[in-house]
């Protein structure tokens, strides 16, 4: 996994591939709408989303993908069929093209998930 050093999501955003970096800038800010009193900041390399302490969502630029972390929430029954036609394992998807992200699905899953 490609870790970043950044000390801040502002400093990881700014190094990121200038192809991907609208694309992780949307990440952020579907993360920051659907995520009301989150903290922002980096952990494991990467930007995280913290509500109470806990992680909730994490994203990462790879060097053949984009990964979200879905650290502390599950994907609800009513998501799990749109959820099964990404590429996941457990608690991440990666996206091989970023445009292909499912933005729509994402902030739905924040909404509607159950925190765990």
């Amino acid at each position: 996994m490609v870790q970043s050093k950044a000390a801040d999501v502002d400093t990881f955003l700014a190094d990121a591939d200038p192809a991907r970096r609208p694309w992780l800038e949307k990440l952020r800010e579907m993360a920051r709408t659907n995520l009301p009193g989150h903290v922002e900041g980096m952990q494991w390399g990467m930007p995280v989303y913290s509500v109470d302490g806990k992680a909730i969502i994490a994203f990462a630029s790879q060097k053949q993908h984009v990964s979200v972390y879905l650290t502390g929430v599950t994907v609800p029954p009513q998501h799990e069929a749109a959820w099964s036609k990404l590429d996941h394992g457990k608690g991440c998807v990666r996206f091989r093209k970023p445009e292909a992200i499912d933005f729509d699905l994402l902030a739905a899953i924040l909404r509607d998930g159950v925190r765990t």
